[in-house]
């Protein structure tokens, strides 16, 4: 497929989200983010030296493709991609105990928080985190347990609610995962595919909880790599009853999906690299993760450009375009406070 520089610059996003090597772009990496089918980059540790660098980087790719959605992985804890000069975020469970003893001051800390993580991102020049984790856990999955505010889904929704205004005022948009949840499983879904025997009906009363109550609060959900016996032979993130039928149907959720990686080996059931793109796309996937793996991102990327699929105009509300910087220059004083506040929190 041929497209000039100027028009893939300005062409809109794919349906592809993908990492690069590095601290800063290589030749190959600039082709392939030119490539029309690429949505979106998400970075890593290994991409990160500084708070400094990591802007000038975003700033670098924004250049190159202004259109692309640029995403991290900050929830805090053992998950938290930019350290140097980032606020450093205690895991989301430390906020249970708090909830425990002064349910307000907990809810304000997470509105908080979920300010300053956001605040903190689009002053580097980012788009969005993949937060907050919905999951009702404490340290049954080892995959999330203290990434969880809780095991309780009350106080997971009360707090993660509190979160995502939190986001919302500094301009980024909230992503709920892992839908419909890991608290019925053990098994890590990057090593293997996790199967949860419970019906929809005691779902319903667990973990779906925070993302029923939330759904019309989340501007995009990150369904599990997870097989639900009972309800479908597929995961979840290549199910059309999941996401269509469940999510969409009868949750009511408007917003974004996105994949959770597939190169992650619960993604493997639904074959090889292409096919899972294929299967989550056609599930009702808007767009789909292929990380630290070049070769398979770019097995998607030749697949999609013979599916031509087409990417749903919600997937630009991702964006925090013209935002950068106003949140943290308004509002020093809250950062200062809440900052310290975490610190003891962690």
């Amino acid at each position: 497929m041929s497209v000039s520089l100027s028009a893939a610059a300005s062409a809109a996003p794919g349906n592809l989200m993908l990492d690069i090597e590095g601290t800063e772009l290589d030749a190959q990496d600039r082709d392939v983010l030119l490539d029309p089918q690429v949505g979106g980059v998400i970075f890593f540790a290994r991409n990160f030296v500084s708070r400094a660098q990591i802007t000038a980087l975003s700033t670098e790719i924004r250049a190159l493709r202004p259109t692309l959605l640029l995403a991290v992985d900050q929830e805090g804890g053992r998950v938290q991609r930019f350290k140097e000069g980032f606020t450093r975020l205690p895991p989301m469970q430390c906020f249970h105990q708090l909830h425990c003893d002064d349910t307000a001051a907990a809810l304000a800390l997470a509105r908080d928080s979920g300010w300053l993580m956001a605040a903190e991102l689009i002053d580097s020049g980012l788009d969005f985190s993949f937060a907050p984790v919905l999951d009702a856990d404490a340290d049954r999955c080892g995959a999330i347990a203290d990434r969880a505010f809780s095991a309780d889904v009350e106080r997971v929704t009360a707090l993660a609610g509190a979160f995502i205004e939190g986001m919302h005022e500094a301009g980024m948009a909230a992503t709920g995962k892992h839908f419909p949840g890991h608290g019925g499983v053990v098994a890590d879904s990057h090593l293997e595919l996790p199967v949860d025997g419970r019906s929809w009906e005691a779902l319903a009363t667990a973990d779906l909880v925070p993302f029923a109550r939330l759904a019309d609060r989340l501007d995009a959900v990150m369904p599990a790599h997870i097989l639900f016996s009972e309800i479908d032979s597929r995961p979840v993130g290549f199910s059309p009853i999941w996401l269509q039928q469940r999510l969409r149907g009868e949750l009511g959720f408007t917003g974004v999906i996105f994949s959770d990686d597939l190169s992650m080996e619960g993604a493997g059931a639904a074959g090889g690299y292409a096919e899972r793109a294929e299967a989550a796309l056609r599930a009702g996937c808007d767009m789909v993760l292929a990380c630290n793996n070049r070769r398979g991102a770019l097995e998607v990327l030749q697949h999609l450009h013979n599916l031509d699929w087409p990417i749903p105009a919600r997937v630009a509300t991702m964006r925090t375009e013209g935002r950068n910087g106003l949140a943290l220059a308004a509002a020093p004083a809250r950062w200062e406070r809440t900052a310290a506040a975490l610190a003891v929190l962690g």
